[in-house]
């Protein structure tokens, strides 16, 4: 098991529930686009938010986007150790940094004696892309032995200095190697992992790429807190998220659909129907497995594990629960049926 560390009131790692994170894309020196993106992430079940800090007006922004949100807020840092010391001083929840691109050990010292101080977690982020040129030459490249190598030099420059509540992320592009590089370090330290394929793209094939590799670890029992990134509204990243931890059985907020792939068996167009199923559920927040069946044959029988579910047949249907039919409904009314069984659940 992990340590566990806090982020604001949010605990990761040590058996704690995999957290689901996302990053905004407006200016934090704006606050009122800020905050108001934020919200809208918060809505979409968000625990903890990221903002970017490139320059001192944005970290002076810190304590008032604090004040109007409900999660815990992290800056986003590079290069320059002064505004790590600014947000530590505005009250920010966590800090993510490379400790290798803010100047000498005595600047990493200040950081690390701040973020003690004031109870605040530390997120070494590695990438692919900044690696240091000795571990790319003597590696040949990113590979996962490189990016944990880094990690971990970083993390024993703040272990130097008596820092240990310390999160890290190796993020690649490369599905297989982030997969790899996160095993590795799962192998050499009790840190918490924040998961995450970095540049996945856009949302077509950043989600198939995040589902196989945060989804891949989560189901290796690796990893602790998450991002989706995508090229996309941050919002679209938290829905993501929110499916990957159900499809790794980790996490069910609202209902859980499954639909066949149709075939020559099937009688009904099922597609729509399945598409506006999910719709209607949109709202819906009980815990429940709904299945939308083509047939008979995968029915009742392969659906039995639903908590309710319509089968298609000729000009009608049957609806059903956990296996047992409750009666043939026509095929006009089935959707209907089925949303008014779900509100007797």
């Amino acid at each position: 098991m992990t340590k566990q560390i806090l982020v604001g009131g949010v605990p990761v790692g040590g058996g704690a529930p995999v957290s689901i994170q996302s990053m905004c894309n407006t200016k934090t020196h704006d606050v009122p686009a800020t905050v108001d993106q934020i919200l809208r992430l918060e809505e979409a079940g968000c625990d903890i938010i990221r903002v970017a800090v490139p320059d001192m007006p944005a970290a002076k922004a810190v304590g008032q986007i604090k004040s109007h949100i409900h999660i815990p807020l992290v800056a986003d840092i590079h290069f320059d150790y002064k505004l790590a010391l600014e947000c530590a001083a505005q009250g920010i929840d966590k800090i993510r940094i490379n400790p290798g691109n803010i100047g000498g050990e005595d600047r990493v010292k200040a950081v690390a004696d701040a973020c003690r101080m004031g109870k605040i977690p530390i997120r070494i982020g590695v990438n692919g892309g900044s690696l240091e040129k000795d571990l790319l030459k003597k590696y040949g490249g990113a590979t996962p032995e490189a990016l944990a190598e880094s990690a971990l030099g970083h993390a024993a420059l703040l272990e130097k200095f008596d820092f240990t509540d310390i999160c890290i992320s190796v993020k690649c592009s490369s599905v297989p190697v982030t997969m790899q590089a996160y095993r590795l370090l799962r192998e050499r330290r009790p840190y918490p992992l924040h998961l995450g394929v970095t540049e996945a793209g856009t949302p077509a094939m950043g989600i198939i790429k995040s589902a196989m590799g945060i989804g891949g670890l989560l189901c290796l029992g690796v990893g602790d807190t998450l991002r989706v990134t995508l090229t996309a509204d941050p919002v679209e990243e938290v829905y993501a998220a929110k499916k990957i931890l159900a499809a790794a059985g980790l996490r069910q907020e609202g209902p859980n659909l499954i639909a066949c792939p149709t075939c020559g068996r099937t009688n009904i167009d099922l597609i729509p129907m399945a598409e506006e199923v999910e719709r209607r559920l949109a709202g819906c927040r009980k815990p429940i497995t709904v299945a939308v069946m083509g047939c008979a044959v995968n029915g009742p029988g392969e659906a039995s594990a639903a908590d309710v579910g319509i089968a298609g047949g000729k000009g009608e249907g049957l609806l059903f629960r956990k296996g047992q039919i409750l009666r043939k409904v026509p095929q006009e009314r089935l959707v209907d049926e089925l949303m008014r069984e779900i509100d007797l659940l």
